[in-house]
């Protein structure tokens, strides 16, 4: 037998894994890098995080990848390039990660890589009746376990698409496994580029689970700050504090179809980027409304958008909301959520033992678990997919 699938079957049979997690998302900010300890699977699962760091990209990594970044033209090379240049990119910081952290190789037993997304096109985006629902992530899973000597699992939302869904968001199966609570009604909130939510009812029944994104997070807020002030975010929001919410350009905003749609759906900056704002902007009339008062009205936007899907689930039933993402650091953003979702109450998901920075690179290492280890948790039609076993495995010789 293969030396290394003898590993992987010796590794699935264990009752205690070590997996490194990686995330990078639509922000463009960085590598989360994530090494958990992880016991049992499926709803047995427990988690430790016992080392966590995001790796920032430089500029000029920003800048690559955004020559291609949810462009509907690019140079096909370049591409191809590139996607090998992020697997070995991040591989070179997985490295970095291991001896800063002093971690020794033999004990991770694999990597969890997303990759690096850089398109996003649902049916319900292309409208393309003969082509099915797609998204890409790059960075080659080979080049990581080659170059880190570790098996990896990577480009997991394939087969979520194979199975029928959008690909994304993949929270739900991590979110239920960790974060569900008997007697206790949970919404898990992202707010990342795009924010997402699972619903997880206090009876674990997992045909209810599900999970959806609700539009803008951080993203439009961010690539105004980036493309006007040269900034990768509005600190402390501080430029939308300085302004007022325009309702006449807030309610364009959200005449997006998108807005419109049933659950679960997904969707990114393909849809929600600086010209879908510009757009909108001229056709209210208002070009010459200030920087701060275009800022208060994303930082609304966000705001309002995702508390009106939060909801449109729950009604005025009182739910437990577990947030991540930099978008929970945003103090006008949660506090907007706050007073729109009265009945609630909100907290940080790091009160529940998973850092919020962390806790994206933590679920997809759930992910890998449930690949080697775990047996499908079937989540009904509402999900739109079956429980599946995701990642395709690359051996690093």
């Amino acid at each position: 037998m293969n030396k290394n699938i003898s590993k992987l079957f010796e590794i699935a049979k264990r009752d205690e894994r070590h997996i490194i997690g990686l995330m990078s998302g639509t922000s463009l900010d960085g590598l989360d890098i994530v090494l958990c300890k992880i016991t049992g699977s499926g709803s047995n699962t427990s988690v430790e995080i016992e080392a966590f760091e995001t790796m920032d990209y430089i500029e000029e990594t920003k800048d690559k990848i955004r020559k291609i970044f949810a462009k509907d033209h690019i140079n096909f090379p370049y591409l191809a390039m590139l996607n090998e240049w992020i697997g070995i990119h991040h591989a070179a910081m997985i490295n970095a990660f291991i001896d800063k952290h002093k971690i020794e190789k033999t004990k991770i037993d694999a990597i969890a890589s997303h990759g690096q997304t850089v398109m996003h096109v649902p049916k319900h985006q292309h409208g393309l009746a003969e082509f099915p629902n797609a998204t890409l992530q790059i960075g080659d899973g080979d080049h990581i376990a080659v170059h880190t000597g570790i098996i990896t699992l990577s480009d997991f939302r394939q087969k979520h698409l194979a199975a029928g869904g959008e690909g994304a968001p993949l929270a739900v199966y991590g979110d239920y496994l960790i974060f569900s609570k008997p007697g206790e009604d949970r919404i898990m909130l992202n707010m990342g580029g795009i924010g997402n939510f699972t619903f997880l009812p206090g009876d674990e029944d997992p045909s209810r689970v599900f999970v959806t994104d609700t539009g803008p997070g951080n993203t439009l807020m961010d690539a105004y700050m980036k493309e006007n002030f040269g900034l990768p975010f509005d600190k402390n929001a501080d430029l939308a504090l300085k302004g007022n919410v325009n309702e006449n350009l807030l309610k364009a905003l959200k005449t997006n179809y998108f807005f419109h749609l049933s659950f679960p759906k997904t969707t990114g900056p393909e849809v929600f980027n600086l010209n879908y704002v510009y757009t909108t902007l001229n056709s209210v009339g208002l070009t010459n409304l200030s920087h701060a008062d275009i800022m208060a009205t994303l930082n609304r936007l966000s705001a309002e958008t995702i508390t009106e899907a939060i909801k449109s689930v729950i009604g005025d039933q009182h739910f437990h909301v577990f947030m991540s993402g930099g978008g929970a650091h945003n103090l006008l953003l949660v506090s907007s959520m706050q007073e729109l979702l009265p009945n609630c109450t909100f907290a940080l998901s790091d009160e529940l033992g998973i850092s919020g920075d962390a806790k994206e690179a933590v679920l997809f290492a759930v992910l890998a678990n449930e690949t080697l280890a775990g047996n499908p948790v079937d989540f009904g039609l509402r999900q739109g997919v079956p429980g599946v076993c995701m990642g395709k495995i690359s051996l690093p010789d």
